[in-house]
């Protein structure tokens, strides 16, 4: 079944495994960035050193460079085996950038029904709100996406996450 699975850092070498994704995707900061797991093609693990901060003068914040190269390399993912979306907690960057994947994928006017399926699968997501504007701008979606995670409401509280799976037939 197509889908994405978002988890923490922790859970990526256990997610490797029993989900055999084709495309993985990594934020995390410059000093945590891994490199490609074994027998992982490179050109299909898409790295990107930010930091999970909202502010966007901050140093490593989430750029409109980083958004676009997500959308990118989300179009370049046929939906065969599944995509494995993580940042260090699984709770902020990844929930954004899984959820920006989605709107691209599904289109304008999908964007609150996918932030509502997030929520009810992932109830500690708190998408990164930065990256969820940019991905806003970059896809031309006038609001519609930050106004969709800003109704998903606060997520419970952790300090990780815990793998989540969001088939694209329920997105």
């Amino acid at each position: 079944m197509p889908l994405i699975l978002i988890t923490p850092l922790s859970a990526v070498p256990g997610a490797l495994k029993s989900h055999a994704p084709s495309h993985m995707v990594t934020l995390l900061s410059e000093a945590y960035m891994i490199d490609t797991p074994a027998g992982f093609a490179p050109e299909r693990h898409l790295r990107l050193s930010v930091h999970d901060i909202e502010d966007p003068q901050g140093d490593q914040a989430p750029a409109r460079a980083h958004v676009d190269r997500l959308i990118a390399f989300g179009r370049g993912w046929d939906a065969r085996a599944p995509m494995l979306v993580h940042c260090w907690a699984g709770v902020s960057r990844s929930t954004a950038s899984a959820y920006t994947i989605l709107c691209d994928r599904l289109g304008p006017g999908a964007e609150h029904e996918i932030a509502q399926r997030l929520r009810e699968r992932a109830p500690h997501a708190q998408p990164n709100r930065l990256i969820v504007r940019l991905a806003d701008e970059a896809l031309g979606r006038g609001g519609a996406m930050v106004r969709a995670v800003d109704a998903m409401g606060s997520g419970v509280m952790v300090t990780e996450g815990y793998p989540v799976e969001i088939p694209l037939d329920l997105a």
